[in-house]
Formats: C-alpha cells, sequence, structure tokens
C-alpha cells in the first residue's frame, strides 16, 4: 500500500490552499450578509471547477482523489465553497462525463469544465428527498422535445447555475415508481423557468440554495441522459460523487475545527494554566484528530476506488455518514472550547457548527446511510453492474 500523495496531488492541494485562504474575509463577509459570496470567477480562473474532467473535455485532467482533495481544501475555509464542486461537478459535469454522449460533453460538458459554465443538480423536491422513487415533476414527450412541469427545492446554485441535470417522471404507469423517471441537462436560461434563493437558512449562507420552477419547458429530446426510464440509476450515480465530494469536504471542517480548538487551548488559560492542559479539553481534541485522520482513509478510499473503476457507492455512503456525523462533532467540541466565544462570529467555530449541521441532511441523510450500511451488511444491498460505468481515471488519456 502506498499512502502518499503525487507531487500533482501536493501541488494542487498548496493551489487551492492558498486560494482557500484568500477567500476567507470574503466568506465571512457575505455569511454575515447572507448574500452569495462572488468567488466562482476566481475559481474558475484557477481551474479549480474543471477539477475532475479530462483535458480533452476541458478539465485540468485531475483524478478522482484530486477531487477528494480539493474538496477537503475548500471546506477547511467555508462549506460554501466545497458545495460549489458538490453540484457543479460531483452531480453536473460529472454525471455527463458518465452518462453523455460524445456531443452532449462537447456541447455541455466542455464549457462547464472550463467554467464558462456553472452546473448544480436539480432533483430533490418540496414533497420529495429521501424518498426520490416517488418524486412528482413530470417530463411529457411531445415529438422532439419534452415537455417538462414542477418544482425543485433546496438546489444549491439555483440562481447561479447555468445548466442543471434535472431528473422528472416521463412515465407515470411505469410498474415500479423508479422505473419512471428520466434524466435531462436543462439550460436554465429556457422559457418557462423561475428561480430564487432560499432565505432565513441556518448554514451556508454565503452561497445560493434556492428553488427552481418549470412551467411548459421544452427540453430538446437530444438532451436526455441515457435511455428514457434510466434516471434513477443515472440520480444514484450522481449521488455517489455528491457524497464523495460532501465526505471529503467535511474531513476539511473536522481539521478546520481542531486548527481552531488547538490555537485557542493553547492561548486561553483558566484557574491559572492554558485550557489545553484540562483533561476534558484534551479529549475533544483527541477526537477531533482521530476523526479526521478516519474520515479522510474513507474519501481517499473511495477516490481510489473510484480511479480504478471500481463502483465507490458502498464507501462514498459510508464516508459521508461518518465524516459527517464527525464534522458535527467537532464543531460541537469547538464551539464549547471557546465557551462563550465560540457562542459568537468573532470566532470561525460558530461558523462550522451552523454549516456542518447541514451535511448530515443533504446527500442523503444520515438515517438513510445507516440503512444502506445495514444493508450491505446484511447482504439485502448488491450494486449491480450499470448499463455505463463511470470511467475509470487514465493518465494518457485525461492529461
Amino acid at each position: 500500500m502506498d499512502f502518499a500523495l503525487t507531487q500533482e496531488h501536493k501541488m494542487v492541494v498548496d493551489m487551492v490552499r492558498k486560494f482557500a485562504a484568500e477567500a476567507i474575509p470574503v466568506i465571512r463577509e457575505y455569511d454575515r450578509k447572507h448574500e452569495p459570496a462572488p468567488l466562482l470567477p476566481r475559481m474558475a480562473e484557477l481551474g479549480i471547477l474543471g477539477v475532475g474532467v479530462p483535458v480533452k473535455y476541458g478539465g485540468q485532467g485531475l483524478d478522482y482523489i484530486s477531487l477528494g482533495l480539493v474538496c477537503e481544501e475548500l471546506e477547511y475555509a467555508d462549506s460554501t465553497l466545497r458545495v460549489v464542486m458538490a453540484v457543479h461537478m460531483g452531480l453536473c459535469a460529472q454525471t455527463i462525463f458518465h452518462w453523455g454522449t460524445e456531443e452532449q460533453k462537447q456541447k455541455f460538458l466542455v464549457p462547464l469544465a472550463k467554467g464558462e459554465k456553472i452546473g448544480c443538480g436539480a432533483f430533490t423536491e418540496p414533497g420529495h428527498g429521501s424518498d426520490f422513487a416517488h418524486i412528482q415533476m413530470t417530463g411529457r414527450r411531445e415529438g422532439d422535445y419534452y415537455i417538462l412541469n414542477g418544482e425543485k427545492m433546496w438546489i444549491s446554485l439555483a440562481t447561479l447555475a447555468d445548466y442543471a441535470i434535472v431528473t422528472v417522471r416521463t412515465n407515470p404507469e411505469a410498474e415500479k415508481p423508479h422505473r419512471g423517471l428520466s434524466t435531462f441537462i436543462v439550460d436554465l436560461h429556457s422559457p418557462g423557468i423561475k428561480r430564487g434563493d432560499i432565505k432565513g437558512k441556518l448554514g451556508v449562507r454565503a452561497g445560493s440554495t434556492g428553488w427552481i420552477a418549470f412551467q411548459d419547458v421544452k427540453v430538446p429530446v437530444e438532451n436526455r441522459l441515457g435511455e428514457e426510464g434510466e434516471g434513477f440509476k443515472i440520480t444514484m450515480t450522481a449521488f455517489d460523487r455528491g457524497r464523495y465530494t460532501v465526505a471529503a469536504g467535511a474531513v476539511g471542517l473536522i481539521r478546520a475545527a481542531l486548527d481552531a480548538s488547538v490555537r485557542y487551548a493553547r492561548e486561553r488559560e483558566t484557574f491559572g494554566v492554558p485550557i489545553g492542559q484540562h483533561q476534558l479539553i484534551k479529549q475533544k481534541i483527541a477526537r477531533m484528530a482521530r476523526d479526521y485522520e478516519m474520515g479522510r482513509l474513507l474519501y481517499l478510499e473511495a477516490g481510489w476506488q473510484m480511479n480504478q473503476g471500481i463502483r465507490a457507492t458502498r464507501i462514498t455512503s459510508m464516508a459521508k455518514w461518518f465524516a459527517t456525523e464527525a464534522a458535527f462533532q467537532a464543531a460541537h467540541d469547538a464551539v464549547q472550547i471557546h465557551g462563550a466565544y465560540g457562542f459568537s462570529d468573532e470566532y470561525d467555530v460558530e461558523r462550522f457548527f451552523r454549516n456542518g449541521r447541514g451535511s448530515i441532511i443533504y446527500e442523503g441523510s444520515s438515517e438513510i446511510h445507516t440503512l444502506i450500511q445495514a444493508d450491505y451488511a446484511l447482504g439485502y444491498r448488491r450494486d449491480k453492474p450499470l448499463r455505463i460505468e463511470l470511467p475509470p481515471y487514465d493518465p494518457e488519456e485525461w492529461q
């Protein structure tokens, strides 16, 4: 086993770490204003938005492990930055890379990877999140078009994205609900689309989270991803990549909470000594250090599996479940270590706590992942081969 990062991995980590450090003051400002931080152009300029896509499709030619490393560094600064990669790259760009035709990749993937266009995934509906097989938004075939009607809710980058991967019900008569779904690449500037941001969020306040309403939106047949009725499978594979980015980002949040806590524990004194010398403070910091290493190994294993062309559904679910729970615990402990100051936005741990709570819900709640992992362990769940598998990382082909 070789646990060492390559020189390429180290270079991308250094680059993103510098960007993230520069972005922190901007994030703090916009988090307080509850407004999306204007950082997408800089991310595009640096090539961050193309990590995980081959050069021939406009990307940086960096592997899936690099994508995880990027997400860890981004969420070290703020969850908002990692959310961009989760939806733009994990849910949108890589889903087109996985399932798209060559024509679709040239038309949509290239501008996404170059950062000329922004993408998102529009899956959740006002009444359907975890119960995805029963979504209600419809797509009716009329000649060379599908007519989409319905609403998607809790969509990251809803008001900033140009394209969305959208899954709808195209066959309401399907014997099993999940077999009646199909997935499309939708231009969000199309007539009949309205969208807006959701206000009053607990966390990720410096990012766009919103709704998208579709009224008689015409989508060309050639924009359908995969075959009609294949939408559930396509969406689940998109969730694999989304969960991978969330897991890696959560590990970054653990590290951020750990570093902030160590700094404060060395400086703050009570009873005549730095609080880092008190055993119960040590317990909290030790737990963060342990969980950081465990979470990092899990997401790196997931990235390695994807590099090898191994379906990583089980491990990405486990990594997401563990890392997000651990990240929220780390943020909670960091607030406690900071005492009253942790209750104020004078210190970043307050923002970490608010941001960390959301990741336990989105991309599959902890309850859903608990059931998934139990079914794998009991043998009730097995991953069947897909009609199209995610392309493995090939340095000669990608660079």
